[in-house]
């Protein structure tokens, strides 16, 4: 039974599809006009474990994750750059769809573009103009008045008096109201535009995001997700758009990802303390990064250091190492699924509200058990070691061959490490230990570590 924490309740609850058959999920997406970065990858990564982990929980999962190509600071860097917007925000979006496949993100079935959506934001302004909900200001921009929809604050929790105290007064501004928000911007000098009923111009952020997830999930759905700086304003201007034009419920699970922390800070450019993914990947494989995102529970802060990247890498190695030269049969393998619960097990932390860090160490749990088994009885050791990497690829990790993941990134060709541990073997045949040990030293230094068993001698990287 699948439990999910709803931002909305502020609990966990049992998860009842509107239609179980085909379950409906959005996901805010980048905005692109830099590079992607941890904070991205965190919610990328976690939603794609929340999509694959649903769709073996339910016959089809509609999972639409939209890219904003139009806002202030994509125009802004496109006028730094001296870049046309279009060449920019498509560089980008060729860089994210790069960096998911570095993670092993699979696609959404949907990823709808801002610019590409504007006929639907249209209807929803005027039907939000028609009941009442949003005005035009002499300045021809649209607002959306904020007090005339009785339950905003209902998602972040904010009070409409003290959100008013603390709102910065615009002198300029042609709002009725300081807590009102842009619905659609009167086009500016050099600016795309698009043309509109109240107006030349282009949509605010807010109504973007609502308009393309009603659109392509209907007006009422399952699942809205994003990451936990969204909440307020933009999650919570969301639900006030999309209730306010159609008259009925939005969404009835709200999730949101936690911060990336460094040093316990939320990770910021203003902080000095902002890494992108591609800064990460010089570094660390991409399998790696996906370990340590999913090895903390997502609604939790995470810390990003090396040494927590570092453990993550040693971690995954265990793994690799523990189906290294094994394979199984298939009565093998029923009989591990007859005795043992851990796939039970396992799917009963992710259906407990994505509980990933539980389905990990029930991973080491099988780990221990096929290294233990590995000598005593290899056919039952190679099954589990099967069932390790279907676990694994539940959640988007294990999928390299075991050999190829140990060696990655290892300059030195296999023949001449193979040259090195014969040279070892001769050296401790004729009891020659310091040879044998500076060989071991030499190929530590490269990055290679050896592992001596009854069987010979293997390597992998360090």
């Amino acid at each position: 039974m699948l439990k999910i924490y709803n931002t909305l309740t502020n609990q966990k609850e049992v998860f009842k599809p509107i239609n179980p058959s085909s379950v409906g999920i959005y996901v805010c997406g980048m905005t692109v006009y830099d590079f992607c970065h941890m904070g991205h990858a965190r919610v990328l990564v976690m939603f794609d474990v929340i999509t694959r982990h649903m769709r073996h929980t339910f016959p089809k999962v509609k999972y639409v994750r939209n890219i904003t190509d139009i806002d202030d600071k994509i125009i802004n860097r496109s006028i730094e750059n001296q870049e046309d917007i279009y060449s920019l925000t498509n560089r980008f979006i060729e860089a994210m769809h790069e960096d998911e496949i570095s993670l092993n993100i699979l696609k959404p079935d949907l990823e709808p573009r801002a610019t590409e959506s504007i006929e639907q934001m249209y209807s929803m302004i005027e039907s939000l103009i028609e009941k009442g909900f949003a005005y035009q200001g002499k300045n021809g921009d649209v607002y959306y008045s904020v007090r005339n929809f009785k339950n905003y604050g209902k998602l972040s929790g904010k009070n409409l008096d003290d959100l008013e105290a603390g709102a910065r007064v615009d002198i300029e501004s042609d709002k009725r109201d300081p807590l009102d928000f842009v619905l659609w911007k009167m086009a500016k000098p050099n600016e795309p535009k698009w043309p509109s009923p109240w107006g030349e111009g282009r949509p605010g952020w807010h109504i973007e995001c609502s308009a393309m997830s009603t659109h392509h999930l209907g007006n009422h759905f399952d699942i809205h997700g994003g990451g936990i700086d969204l909440t307020f304003p933009h999650h919570e201007n969301e639900i006030a758009q999309s209730e306010g034009a159609n008259n009925c419920s939005f969404v009835n699970t709200w999730m949101h990802v936690g911060f990336v922390n460094i040093n316990d800070e939320k990770m910021s450019k203003s902080l000095n303390n902002f890494f992108t993914i591609r800064d990460v990947l010089e570094k660390y494989d991409g399998e790696t990064l996906r370990y340590f995102l999913i090895s903390s529970h997502y609604r939790s802060p995470l810390n990003f250091s090396d040494e927590n990247l570092a453990s993550a890498k040693s971690a995954l190695t265990r793994l690799y190492t523990a189906i290294r030269g094994l394979s199984a049969s298939t009565k093998a393998m029923d009989q591990i699924s007859i005795h043992f619960d851990y796939e039970k097990r396992f799917n009963e932390a992710l259906d407990d509200d994505f509980n990933t860090p539980i389905a990990l160490s029930i991973l080491f749990e099988i780990a221990k058990h096929a290294n233990t088994e590995r000598e005593r009885d290899k056919d039952q050791a190679g099954a589990l070691s099967e069932l390790l990497k279907k676990l694994g690829n539940h959640i988007g990790i294990m999928g390299y061959d075991a050999e190829d993941y140990l060696k990655m990134g290892i300059e030195l060709s296999d023949a001449k490490i193979d040259e090195k541990i014969r040279q070892r073997e001769s050296a401790r045949a004729s009891k020659d230990f310091a040879m044998s040990d500076q060989i071991r030293d030499e190929l530590l230094v490269l990055g290679i570590i050896l592992e001596d068993s009854i069987n010979g001698t293997t390597w992998r990287r360090k």
